[in-house]
């Protein structure tokens, strides 16, 4: 084993070298991935030295999402105590069902879920689990709403039209999510959003009212704290008035920006969370952990456990149910998620936890600022949000971000809202200083001068 920590460090080395020397990985296209590096599977193996040329030429091809040149997803970066947290997780190798094999991570794993309840403003008793992903939480959600509404439904399947409201602009996993619980995507109703990409809360109660009108049975609203696009947040204070006024399940959709809990300064853009039945938060986004840790908490832990928990006398041996979260949980065998998010906390506290959210806000005006002054620039994205939306001197934002991927330049995708599409920037990584703000720029602006104008006018 120590042999191959060892071989790790060497990579792990590696890696660090090349995302200060290659930070947008040279693409490899599809159709020559296999010719180009030996991913072959054989009957005999290899013998490490060979092994570790193999994983070097991996290494050089992946992309970097830890470099200051990424830009694309809504993760990124890499914040050293939260990576020890994980790696010690790979090496302890715990399930987290029962408390007997995995014992006091068990305990890290409930604090973590007690601490963000509390921070969402749910009650003392409230619970929560890791999901293996935002979109398994939103499902949670989903599927502890249609309970909650009929208690029966876990027994005898739907019998009738069960209905979920959503924003146009929210992720697509709800639509997702009711076709796998059976609810089916027509059910889904897809509620107007504001120039913000904000619901409107007059729309959804009209779509209430309507299907009310029509007999069937609305049970579900998601609210999104941080759209995908343009990071817009659902005004949670008015929706609540109508999950309360309906008798609906309100569940908050906070996988993007939900890290806003940890702030002063931003906590207001989710005015109005007490309220809500369910709230996911996706550590691994605003706050700088390894994919994946997705968590989702509730004030309501009876439905928790009513809608996910199952006997199993070969499993269920010791100790009480309260830390046995194999029955709070979607799955059964699940690696220790928490650990990560809860080094990192331990170790720069909840102060510093507002920090790195903080300066995701503070990168994301940099960026506005900029695009403000300079005139070949247009801006669609607002303040208060971690998305920089834009276009530059009229150039096709997917052909602009296409041609920076293909050249190793950057890596920026693209979006867009109510038929406008432009490049999508978001300041989610935790590495970034002012200084990579404004380097983004200036490549940006080199390329399309030097690779696309001169192109396009040759």
């Amino acid at each position: 084993m120590q042999k191959d920590l060892d071989i790790f460090l060497e990579l792990a080395e590696q890696l660090l070298v090349e995302e200060n020397k290659q930070p947008v990985a040279k693409k490899i296209s599809t159709s020559k991935l296999y010719q180009t590096l030996d991913l072959s599977l054989d009957e005999d193996g290899i013998v490490d030295n060979a092994l570790i040329g193999n994983l070097k030429n991996i290494i050089k091809s992946t992309p970097k999402t830890a470099s200051k040149s990424f830009f694309n997803q809504l993760f990124g970066g890499r914040i050293s105590k939260a990576t020890l947290g994980d790696l010690l997780a790979v090496m302890l190798n715990n399930s987290m069902y029962t408390y007997k094999v995995a014992g006091p991570q068990v305990g890290i794993e409930k604090q973590v879920l007690k601490n963000i309840s509390k921070l969402a403003g749910y009650p003392e008793n409230s619970d929560g689990t890791f999901a293996p992903g935002g979109s398994m939480s939103n499902m949670m959600a989903l599927i502890m709403a249609r309970d909650a509404k009929n208690e029966y439904i876990r027994l005898k399947g739907l019998t009738s039209k069960m209905i979920v409201y959503t924003s146009a602009e929210s992720h697509y996993s709800i639509a997702k999510n009711a076709a796998l619980t059976g609810i089916g995507r027509e059910q889904v109703r897809l509620v107007n959003t504001n120039d913000k990409g904000e619901m409107q809360a007059s729309h959804l109660e009209t779509l209430i009212i309507e299907d009310l009108k029509n007999q069937h049975i609305p049970f579900f609203i998601n609210a999104t704290a941080g759209t995908t696009v343009l990071g817009a947040f659902d005004h949670i204070d008015t929706i609540s008035s109508m999950s309360k006024k309906y008798k609906l399940w309100l569940h908050v959709d906070g996988a993007y920006c939900g890290g806003v809990i940890f702030s002063k300064k931003y906590k207001h853009l989710v005015n109005g969370l007490e309220h809500s039945d369910s709230f996911s938060i996706n550590a691994h986004k605003m706050l700088g952990t390894p994919l994946s840790c997705s968590i989702i908490v509730t004030k309501h832990p009876e439905q928790l456990h009513h809608s996910f928990s199952n006997e199993a006398d070969y499993l269920y041996q010791t100790d009480g149910d309260d830390f046995n979260l194999g029955k709070t949980s979607m799955q059964c065998g699940r690696r220790n998620d928490a650990l990560k998010i809860w080094t990192l906390w331990k170790s720069v506290g909840t102060k510093g936890l507002e920090k790195i959210v903080d300066k995701q806000f503070e990168m994301a005006e940099v960026a506005r600022k900029y695009i403000k002054k300079n005139k070949d620039y247009k801006l669609y994205s607002f303040d208060d949000s971690i998305s920089v939306c834009f276009n530059y001197k009229d150039v096709d934002a997917k052909a602009l971000c296409t041609s920076l991927y293909e050249n190793s330049d950057l890596m920026v995708g693209f979006g867009s809202f109510k038929d406008e599409q432009f490049v999508r920037m978001v300041t989610i990584n935790s590495v970034l200083e002012e200084t990579d703000i404004l380097a983004f720029f200036k490549t940006l602006e080199m390329h399309v001068n030097d690779k696309m104008l001169k192109i396009s006018t040759s």
